[in-house]
């Protein structure tokens, strides 16, 4: 299998047993609803709301290893937990709060990739949300892979329902455009 598929298919495991709410996002959710690329990591979101982070953060530093020395402050201050999975895979566990991620693990559903295995992905809507927030150069390239392969697929009222308060938090409005843009 895939190792990083292995790393998230261990990951959603441990975070099924504990009963938490979680859903993949990043380039394994891309994988999905994109243009495929390569990656060497797994971003998962994982439902902590605010103030009970401590308790999430320690139970996933129990079991995998932080990938650098302050990982628990690390993620208590920037809500991003960096862990180490099988095989060396990188793991980022964004520790979710905020309105939208848990509307968003509501959407989230199976992706079969085979052997009787699921992952739990985020829609494709949330996923354009995702990456349209981060707003990097790469994250725009994975936009348009989506936009390109649910042509027409796609929800656009819920895409901005979403978006737009998140930018006007981020103070980055231009995101709406460009993504406009890219959905013509």
């Amino acid at each position: 299998m895939n190792p990083i598929f292995a790393a998230a298919l261990d990951l959603q495991a441990f975070c099924r047993r504990e009963g938490w709410r979680f859903c993949l996002i990043g380039a394994v959710a891309v994988q999905r609803w994109g243009e495929p690329r390569l990656t060497n990591d797994v971003d998962l979101t994982l439902l902590t709301g605010f103030g009970h982070e401590e308790r999430f953060v320690d139970k996933l530093l129990d079991t995998y290893a932080g990938r650098r020395p302050d990982a628990r402050d690390f993620a208590l201050r920037y809500r991003v937990l960096l862990l180490e999975g099988a095989s060396s895979v990188p793991l980022d566990v964004a520790l979710g709060a905020m309105p939208f991620e848990e509307r968003a693990v509501a959407r989230a559903s199976d992706l079969d990739i085979g052997g009787g295995n699921t992952l739990l992905t985020c829609s494709a809507e949330d996923l354009v949300v995702f990456k349209a927030f981060a707003g990097r150069d790469k994250d725009w390239l994975d936009i348009e892979g989506v936009v390109g392969r649910q042509a027409g697929r796609l929800d656009v009222a819920l895409i901005f329902s979403e978006l737009e308060p998140l930018l006007e938090l981020k103070g980055a409005p231009e995101a709406t455009a460009r993504l406009r843009s890219i959905l013509k």
